[in-house]
């Protein structure tokens, strides 16, 4: 872990002399203690630093959720993109931005609630499909249900684009492929209460995690409380990824990836997993923003295309070694 704190801090530092306009590690310090000029501190202040804490908040949150999806479905390819959770909150941003400015300041800390609220639905409608009375949650049911989910919710999605206007539409081609968009410290001020509160509260239930882990009937034997405990759970993955896709758009297989590269660095035990995986996917995420900024300047690749070229291949990997 501390070798991943030591890779974050490096992709911090790169990442902010990356971009169109260069700024050497010399300028960045010099901007940093009141000694650059302007235009070095509007570049560094303004664009860069908001949108890599940004990407340092959603990879977090994105990768923390995917820990909790799969602890609580036993499920290796449990993940808030493959489970429908992101189309759900993606869904409900679609639908405010097509009828209202994005520009206003106060819809800025209203869509993450709003895309809570779509996160929140989809994962009650996946979660009442996978749930039997008398068979409990079964992790291929979960997954499958929530791959149907997504892809009706995507189809909607793309009818919902066809009446769009040129610049709306535009804007959220951009978003659904998965741009970090809310590049301003209000977006950061949006995101960061949900982070701060509820990946703690994530760590503070792992043991929780831990008895999930081997079973319902083992749990229940332990003390958990397995209905409810998967319910709050759930809730605190829907209530990391909702806010999350609202301020970066349509990133997929964050949330596949983190948890998996986590795992094999400090194992199963989830005290030591979910900050493992907040750190491996703040840590993916950054890396995946400076390279489609950097790539194709002065074009951009949005991160979730980056994203996707690495995890595509990854998440086939899983999905041939597993089981279910």
């Amino acid at each position: 872990m501390i070798v991943l704190v030591a890779l974050i801090v490096t992709a911090f530092i790169i990442s902010m002399n990356t971009g169109f306009i260069r700024m050497s590690p010399i300028e960045v310090i010099q901007t940093f203690f009141g000694m650059g000029t302007s235009k070095q501190s509007l570049i560094l202040y303004q664009f860069r630093l908001p949108r890599i804490v940004i990407s340092v908040l959603v990879g977090a949150a994105l990768a923390v959720s995917g820990c909790i999806l799969q602890g609580i479905s036993r499920n290796a390819l449990a993940d808030p993109g493959i489970l429908g959770i992101n189309a759900g909150a993606g869904l409900m941003v679609m639908l405010f931005i097509s009828f209202f400015p994005t520009t206003a300041a106060a819809p800025v800390y209203a869509l993450p609630l709003l895309a809570l609220l779509g996160a929140g639905l989809t994962a009650m409608l996946i979660y009442s499909l996978a749930n039997k009375r008398h068979e409990g949650i079964q992790p291929t049911r979960l997954v499958l249900s929530g791959i149907a989910v997504a892809a009706g919710i995507s189809a909607a999605m793309i009818v919902l684009t066809l009446r769009l206007d040129p610049n709306k539409y535009q804007f959220m081609a951009t978003w659904l492929a998965g741009s970090i968009w809310g590049a301003n410290w209000k977006f950061v001020l949006a995101l960061l209460p949900w982070v701060v509160v509820l990946i703690p509260y994530a760590c503070y239930k792992a043991n929780v995690l831990n008895a999930l882990n081997l079973g319902d009937q083992t749990a229940t034997g332990l003390g958990a409380s397995v209905g409810k405990d998967r319910f709050l759970l759930l809730a605190v993955a829907v209530g990391l990824a909702g806010p999350a896709v609202a301020v970066s758009g349509g990133i997929g297989f964050v949330g596949l990836i983190g948890p998996h590269l986590a795992r094999r660095l400090v194992g199963t035990k989830h005290q030591l997993l979910l900050p493992a995986s907040a750190l491996t996917g703040s840590f993916l995420l950054i890396i995946a923003d400076t390279i489609g900024r950097s790539v194709l300047q002065p074009s951009e690749i949005p991160t979730g295309i980056v994203v996707a070229v690495i995890g595509a291949p990854y998440f086939l990997y899983l999905l041939a070694r597993s089981k279910a």
